[in-house]
């Protein structure tokens, strides 16, 4: 395990709006893309942590979806899962990746923003698979592969920005590293026909990006970087998370994250 605390990070979550519960959330927000709750483990609070909003990231087939919905359930708190199996470009995406690349990429954007505010509005402790700022990363890859056109990208990376200001960020990023040959067994391993055809020179492309992405990422904020080649219990992982998160040294000066850098 790495833990990954360079340069400048954020101060805990900042204060968001909550709602009654009872009454719901604000109308059209995240419809159809709601948690899934998670009822507490015997002996474990679900505040542990105060109020905390955990991002899940790593590469494709790296276990986020299965780390998620075990400190959901380890945790008791809210589990947010990745827009696939609704997702109506993906098939198109894979097919034909430069005509449909930005297509995608907005798509996407905008699915992982309405689930990000959704956590935000809820005002409740929650788990995200995958975090709405690794978007930047495929859509920065596929304009450096030529596959996205670079006044698309230019346009891509504008409307991240606009979007970021009315967004909290989450208290902590829990990033899986595994190898890009991992990652190809994995998604082997999991059959999705979709992604049956992804390259291995398409993985090691953007296992290079998120080395830059999480070195920057983590200016803004906290960064726990596991080796995820290695096995770690849901356990394991909570009181990873609870000793660096309320570790006050770790928590730095706030930076803005740009995806274009």
């Amino acid at each position: 395990m790495q833990i990954d605390p360079t340069e400048s990070n954020v101060p805990r979550q900042p204060a968001v709006p909550t709602v009654d519960h009872d009454a719901g959330t604000p109308s059209r927000l995240g419809a159809g893309s709601g948690p899934t709750a998670s009822p507490p483990v015997r002996g474990q609070a679900p505040d542990v942590f105060g109020n905390i909003f955990i991002g899940i990231a790593g590469m494709i087939g790296a276990g986020k979806s299965t780390l998620a919905t075990a400190l959901g359930q380890h945790l008791g708190i809210d589990c947010y899962y990745e827009p696939v199996a609704d997702n109506e470009y993906l098939a198109d995406f894979y097919r034909d990746t430069a005509r449909y690349s930005f297509a995608m990429q907005v798509y996407l954007l905008n699915r992982r923003f309405q689930q990000h505010q959704e956590i935000i509005w809820r005002g409740r402790s929650a788990v995200q698979d995958r975090t709405i700022y690794e978007d930047s990363i495929f859509a920065k890859m596929l304009a450096k592969q030529g596959l996205m056109d670079e006044r698309d990208y230019r346009t891509y990376a504008e409307l991240f920005r606009n979007m970021s200001n009315f967004m909290c960020k989450p208290s902590v990023i829990v990033y899986l590293d595994v190898s890009p040959d991992s990652s190809a067994e994995r998604i082997r391993m999991r059959s999705r026909d979709v992604e049956s055809k992804i390259p291995l020179d398409y993985l090691q492309a953007l296992y290079d990006g998120y080395q830059e992405f999480i070195q920057n990422i983590s200016r803004v904020i906290p960064v726990i970087r596991i080796d995820y080649e290695r096995f770690a219990t849901a356990e394991e992982m909570a009181e990873v998370i609870k000793r660096e998160y309320l570790d006050a040294s770790f928590l730095r000066q706030v930076t803005r994250f740009d995806p274009a850098r």
